[in-house]
């Protein structure tokens, strides 16, 4: 199969084409750099994102969130319910973990700014 994939890693944001089987990477083609080839390649394999969301403070305002490394694409929507249960103080600062190890995948989800 070959599908187009729109690099994220720079600004340059090439537009690569991937040619797999699979899970497989058989070749990518279009990329300016290396980055783009290996971020192709993982994008096939095992996508993963950054989750960046906002979580409800005990008075009702919110804080700025992110997961402290990229986890998998999956599983982003079942990290939100997550997210979505809990409630901070708004003194909550960065980068204090508001959950540690979110759904087992080894990243925490953590303060980015104060109160919105």
């Amino acid at each position: 199969m070959t599908r187009k994939i729109t690099c994220i890693i720079c600004p340059r944001g090439c537009e690569m084409t991937v040619d797999y089987e699979g899970k497989q990477v058989n070749s990518v083609t279009d990329n300016a750099c290396p980055r783009g080839a290996v971020y192709a390649k993982n994008e096939i394999s095992s996508p993963v994102r950054t989750l960046t969301t906002t979580v409800l403070c005990e008075d009702g305002g919110v804080v700025a969130v992110k997961t402290d490394k990229p986890i998998p694409k999956e599983l982003i929507f079942e990290c939100m319910k997550e997210i979505n249960k809990i409630r901070i103080s708004k003194s909550a600062s960065a980068p204090d973990v508001v959950i540690e190890n979110i759904l087992g995948t080894g990243a925490n989800v953590i303060v980015t700014g104060g109160e919105i």
